[in-house]
C-alpha cells in the first residue's frame, strides 16, 4: 500500500511542481488583476463541474461498484459494466456542453455577478470560459478510465496526466503573442490539455485491457446499483462545490485581485491535498473495497489506520509552514513580473486561513473511504451538505469584514465539521477502528510540527537580512534555507519520537 501511495503521490508531486512553474509564469504574465480574475473564473467553472461529475461522484460510486462486479462476476462482466457507464457519461457530458456554450453569459453572470459592473472583465470571462469548458468533457472521460486503471492497481498514467495541463499552459503562454491576449493563450492551453490527458490515459487503459468503448446504453442490475449510489454521490460532491461557487460569487463582489489571491493561495495549499490526500484516497478506496468484498474487515481497518497515520505525518509540515511563514512562501514563489508585494500580502493572508483547515481537509478522504467502500454514498452526502451549510453561512458572515481570508477561513471550518461528523458516525457503526496508539502518534507529530513552525518563524527575519547579499531571488533563497532547517527539525523530532515510541509500524 505504501509503495502505491508513493507512486500516486510521486506523480502528483511532479504535477504540483510543474504546476508551481505554471503558476509562477501565470503570476509574471497575468499578474493579480483583471486578466487573472477572468482566467480564474474560466478555469474554475469547468473544474467545478468536473469535480461534481468526475473526480467526486464517479470515483465515489464507480470504483466500489466496478471492484464488486469484477470480484463477483469476472472481467468480462466488469468490462461490459464499464462500457455502459462510459457511454452514459459521454452522453451526459455532450448534452451539458451543448447547453452551456450558448448560455455562457448567463452562467458567468450567475456565478460571478460582480463582473456585471465591469463589462470588459465580464466579456473576457465569458469568452475564456467558452474556450475552457470543453475541457470538462475530456477530463471526465479521463476520470472514468483512471478509475478502471486504479481498480487493477495501475496508477502512473492517471496520476501523471495532470502534468500535461501545466505543460500546455506554460507552452501556450510562451506563444501568447499569437493570441489576442495572454489570457486567451492560457485558456487554449487548458482546452488542448484535456485532449492530451484523455489520449494518455486511454492508451494506458487500452494496453491494460480496461479501455472503454461505446455500447448501446442499457440499465441492467449493475448499472441500476451504480446509479443508486451515484445520485447521493453527485449531491455530496455538489455540496462541496456549492462552497466553491459561493467563493466565486462573493469574490466577484470584492475589489479586483480577490480572485487572484484565492487562486494563488489555493494552488499552494492544494499541494499537500494533491500529493497526500488524493494519493492516499486513490489507493485506499479500491484497497478497502476489495478487502471488504472479500470479507476481510480487519485488513480493511488496518489499511485505513495506515492511511490516516501516513496522511498526518506527511501533511503536518505543510500546515506548519503555511501557518508560520505564509507571506514568505507566496512572495518567494510568485513575486516577480506583474505580481507585486501587495498581491503577496493578500495571497499570504488567504493561505494562512486555508492552513487552519488543512489537517481536516487531507484526512477527509480516508474517513469517507470507510463509507464508500461499503457502498454507502448517502451518509457522506448528508455530512457534506451539513458541513457546507455551515461553511456558506460563515462565508456570508465573514466576507464583508474579512474579505478573501474570511472565505478561506469558512472553508477551513467546514472541513473540520465534515471530518468530525464522518468520524463519529463511522465509529458508532463500527466502520472505523482507530489504532490504540494513534493518539500518541498525533501528539508526536504535532510536537514536531510546532517546533518546526517556531524555528521557521524565528529564522525568517534573520535570514532575510543575511541573504540580502545575494544578487537576486533573496526571498527564494531564504525560503529554501528556512525550509531545510525546519524540515530537518521536523524529521528528527517526529521520526525520532515515533521510533522511540515504537510507532513506525503504523507507517508501514
Amino acid at each position: 500500500m505504501f509503495r502505491k501511495i508513493l507512486s500516486v503521490g510521486g506523480f502528483t508531486l511532479l504535477s504540483r511542481l510543474s504546476g508551481f512553474i505554471r503558476d509562477i509564469v501565470l503570476a509574471a504574465v497575468l499578474g493579480a488583476g483583471a486578466l487573472m480574475d477572468a482566467f480564474s473564473v474560466a478555469l474554475r467553472l469547468p473544474n467545478h463541474f468536473r469535480t461534481i461529475f468526475g473526480e467526486g461522484a464517479v470515483n465515489q460510486a464507480y470504483i466500489p461498484a466496478y471492484a464488486r462486479v469484477r470480484q463477483q462476476a469476472g472481467e468480462a462482466a466488469a468490462a461490459l459494466f464499464a462500457n455502459r457507464i462510459f457511454t452514459l457519461n459521454l452522453i451526459v457530458q455532450v448534452v451539458l456542453l451543448a447547453l452551456a456554450l450558448p448560455f455562457m453569459p448567463e452562467i458567468v453572470r450567475l456565478l460571478a455577478p460582480g463582473f456585471s459592473g465591469d463589462p470588459q472583465r465580464f466579456e473576457l470571462a465569458v469568452a475564456l470560459t467558452r474556450i475552457t469548458f470543453p475541457y470538462l468533457l475530456f477530463i471526465t472521460l479521463v476520470t472514468l478510465l483512471s478509475a478502471n486503471l486504479n481498480a487493477i492497481d495501475r496508477y502512473a498514467a492517471a496520476a501523471g496526466a495532470p502534468i500535461l495541463l501545466n505543460v500546455c499552459l506554460v507552452a501556450a503562454l510562451a506563444i501568447a503573442f499569437l493570441f489576442p491576449s495572454a489570457a486567451y493563450a492560457a485558456a487554449w492551453g487548458v482546452a488542448v490539455s484535456g485532449v492530451l490527458q484523455w489520449l494518455l490515459v486511454a492508451i494506458d487503459a487500452r494496453r491494460a485491457g480496461v479501455g472503454a468503448a461505446l455500447v448501446a446504453p442499457r440499465i441492467d442490475a449493475d448499472v441500476k446499483s451504480f446509479l443508486k449510489a451515484f445520485g447521493p454521490a453527485v449531491i455530496g460532491s455538489a455540496g462541496v462545490q456549492i462552497a466553491l461557487f459561493a467563493d466565486t460569487i462573493i469574490a466577484s463582489l470584492l475589489p479586483r485581485g480577490a480572485y487572484s489571491a484565492l487562486y494563488y493561495a489555493e494552488r499552494l495549499y492544494q499541494l499537500p491535498i494533491g500529493v497526500i490526500a488524493i494519493g492516499v484516497g486513490t489507493v485506499l478506496l479500491p484497497t478497502m473495497s476489495r478487502l471488504l468484498a472479500a470479507g476481510n474487515v480487519e485488513a480493511a481497518d488496518k489499511a485505513q489506520n495506515r492511511a490516516v497515520a501516513l496522511t498526518l505525518v506527511m501533511a503536518a509540515p505543510f500546515a506548519a509552514a503555511f501557518l508560520a511563514i505564509p507571506e514568505l512562501i507566496v512572495s518567494a514563489l510568485f513575486e516577480r513580473g506583474r505580481f507585486d508585494s501587495t498581491a503577496s500580502q493578500a495571497a499570504g493572508a488567504v493561505l494562512f486561513a486555508y492552513a487552519v483547515g488543512l489537517p481536516a481537509i487531507v484526512l477527509i478522504r480516508s474517513q469517507v473511504s470507510a463509507f464508500q467502500a461499503r457502498g454507502d454514498t448517502t451518509t457522506p452526502m448528508m455530512v457534506s451538505l451539513a458541513a457546507i451549510a455551515c461553511n456558506v453561512g460563515l462565508k456570508l458572515l465573514l466576507w464583508r469584514d474579512w474579505g478573501a481570508p474570511g472565505l478561506a477561513l469558512a472553508t477551513a471550518a467546514g472541513a473540520w465539521i465534515n471530518l468530525g461528523l464522518l468520524f463519529v458516525l463511522a465509529l458508532r457503526r463500527g466502520w472505523t477502528k482507530p489504532d490504540r496508539q494513534l493518539p500518541l502518534l498525533i501528539v508526536i507529530t504535532l510536537a514536531g510540527a510546532v517546533i518546526a513552525a517556531v524555528a521557521a518563524r524565528v529564522l525568517t527575519p534573520v535570514l532575510l537580512i543575511e541573504m540580502a547579499r545575494f544578487p537576486a531571488e533573496v526571498k527564494l533563497v531564504t525560503l529554501a534555507a528556512v525550509g531545510a532547517v525546519a524540515g530537518l527539525l521536523y524529521l528528527v523530532v517526529t521520526l525520532g519520537g515515533l521510533k522511540a515510541a515504537r510507532l513506525i509500524r503504523l507507517l508501514r
